[in-house]
């Protein structure tokens, strides 16, 4: 592959996990706004991240724990820096040629695996529990998650289509 391809399949698979990580919050907005159904707090993402440096990895309650400067921009970088890196990730796995065409299936599936992130690392790492055992109400928490990674999901077919009109990938 030349230098100029590899170029082109890095640049559009970020594109992809940018858009993708947007439609996800877009289609948290949209639950929001219809529904009434909160959003996720990425300020407590940037606290635990903020946590981190001084060695603090677990929290008993993240939303307890000390408030941390910048906490709200870390946490929004990090949420969009994660949606580039699992993009990267399933164009890895399903290899360059799915930029050039896209199908639907394995970015859904994909962007539904990547919830076991959340429900093993990050709500554990919470004080939630593993799968948010500990939250109020588990199922609700535990549905939202998988909404959200669905949204992620389509998302990223959404936006792999768009890129393939807009800058196409020759595999």
């Amino acid at each position: 592959m030349s230098t100029d391809a590899a170029a082109t399949y890095l640049l559009s698979a970020v594109a992809v996990g940018l858009g993708a990580t947007l439609f996800m919050d877009l289609w948290a907005l949209l639950l929001k706004r219809a529904f009434g159904t909160p959003s996720a707090n990425y300020c407590l993402v940037g606290r635990w991240f903020r946590h981190m440096p001084e060695g603090t990895f677990m929290h008993t309650s993240i939303a307890n724990s000390s408030q941390k400067r910048f906490e709200c921009a870390v946490g929004w970088i990090a949420h969009y820096i994660i949606g580039v890196v699992y993009a990267l990730v399933l164009v890895a796995l399903v290899s360059g040629d799915w930029l050039a065409r896209p199908t639907l299936l394995p970015a859904l599936l994909f962007g539904i695996g990547t919830v076991l992130v959340p429900f093993l690392v990050m709500q554990p790492s919470f004080g939630l529990g593993i799968a948010a055992s500990r939250a109020p109400n588990p199922a609700q928490a535990r549905l939202r998650s998988l909404m959200a990674h669905t949204a992620f999901g389509v998302g990223l077919y959404v936006c792999a289509v768009g890129v393939s009109y807009v800058a196409p990938v020759h595999a």
